[in-house]
């Protein structure tokens, strides 16, 4: 008798191999929702752990939140050089808010000022 597996035995495990990983894999997708990180209250470890933020930039926008916290997205971009609409949407999809906001795609338009 041949000690060596059958090409049967082999599939059969390669199937419940798969079968046992997929649950894994499910509830892996099933929360993709990051947890919401507030820029006003973030650590410089919390916003240097966020992808698009390196050092230079995170030191930026510590030195404008300690001016005055971030009144939203709008007010964040008017006040910190290098942040654009795909920063502003990356840094949200992983969770990042600003004064409790998320980002949108489109900007608030801005209050008229003046006749």
């Amino acid at each position: 008798m041949d000690a060596a597996p059958s090409r049967r035995q082999l599939l059969m495990c390669g199937l419940a191999a798969a079968c046992l990983a997929r649950p894994t894999l499910a509830s892996a997708q099933s929360d993709p929702s990051p947890k919401p990180l507030e820029l006003n209250t973030a650590s410089r470890a919390q916003l240097e752990s966020l992808r698009g933020l390196g050092p230079a930039l995170v030191e930026r926008l510590l030195q404008a939140r300690q001016q005055q916290a971030f009144e939203g997205w709008a007010d964040l971009r008017q006040r910190v050089r290098g942040i654009g609409p795909a920063l502003a949407r990356q840094l949200s999809e992983q969770g990042l808010r600003v004064a409790g906001q998320a980002w949108l795609d489109r900007e608030p338009a801005a209050s008229a000022s003046g006749p």
